[in-house]
């Protein structure tokens, strides 16, 4: 990609985001060493890794998993919960796309099968992502998946997810690891400094306010579009340095899986965000902003 610091890029760059990190909030240096440091080069796929990666998972490899290690009786409990190792015959060649400085970072839940497999982001065709993107006004005109990847230099927005592990569907995941995922969230955030943040989904941002909090979102608190300001993520407040976060969005989940709010009602929500995304963007190209690097 261009000259931006970015996920996307090679080895020699990850040195450079080593670096950078010396900049950052102490609080966030062990998980920035882990993020950044151990974070490895895009991957491409191939038709080969692709075909590999559509194989069923074998029967007897089905019924090891029902007895894996850990607590059975809690497992049951986590309806669709699926361990690890289900998927860990998957080549997983989705990275992160992200720059410093950008208008918005989307914070989506995990990659799917086909996401995965790809390496592009919410690229099955049901997912309503790239639409939504469209039409609430994010986006001037509707992208495909396959330019994840340009979306920091082309619109300034960043793509990321709570979890990097690949499911078939959100309901595989536990609790647990996406509350595991916040702090990873939160140093990504302080890092690259963007405008606002948009969680792609309300359990996301239950897992985000549980691990903020210390407790469950109580219905009534719950809302979507912008956050008070004390909800801020990413903030910076030790040593001389200080960012006051990022503002926070929460919009719906945009998986064709989920059932329970019509494409109009999906759209309205989102258009809260794309309005503030346009006028920010037509702001900093008058003004003649730099936006990212």
């Amino acid at each position: 990609m261009e000259h931006l610091t970015s996920s996307k890029q090679d080895t020699n760059s990850q040195d450079n985001h080593c670096h950078q990190q010396k900049k950052t909030s102490s609080s966030f240096q062990g998980t920035l060493d882990r993020y950044l440091c151990n974070t490895p080069p895009r991957k491409h796929a191939t038709r080969a890794s692709i075909q590999e990666n559509d194989k069923t998972t074998p029967t007897s490899k089905r019924k090891r998993e029902s007895t894996e290690t850990g607590n059975t009786s809690t497992l049951k409990k986590l309806k669709g919960y699926a361990p690890p190792s289900k998927y860990a015959h998957l080549v997983n060649n989705l990275t992160d796309s992200l720059a410093p400085n950008l208008l918005c970072i989307f914070i989506g839940l995990n990659p799917g099968i086909r996401t995965a497999t790809t390496g592009h982001a919410y690229n099955h065709p049901s997912n309503l992502f790239w639409k939504l993107l469209y039409k609430s006004g994010c986006t001037p005109r509707l992208c495909r998946a396959e330019e994840d990847g340009d979306m920091p230099q082309l619109y300034q927005l960043g793509l990321t997810n709570i979890v990097s592990r690949p499911t078939k569907d959100g309901s595989e995941l536990s609790k647990e690891e996406m509350d595991q995922g916040v702090a990873i969230l939160e140093a990504k955030i302080a890092l690259q400094r963007p405008e606002a943040v948009a969680i792609v989904g309300k359990s996301i941002w239950e897992s985000i306010w549980r691990v903020k909090h210390g407790k469950s979102i109580k219905k009534d608190q719950f809302k979507y579009g912008w956050q008070d300001d004390a909800e801020r993520i990413g903030v910076v407040a030790e040593g001389n340095e200080q960012w006051p976060g990022a503002r926070l969005f929460v919009a719906t989940t945009t998986s064709g899986l989920a059932a329970g709010m019509r494409p109009h009602e999906k759209e309205e929500i989102w258009k809260g965000l794309g309005v503030w995304v346009a006028m920010r963007r037509a702001e900093r190209t008058h003004n003649g902003e730099e936006t990212t690097g």
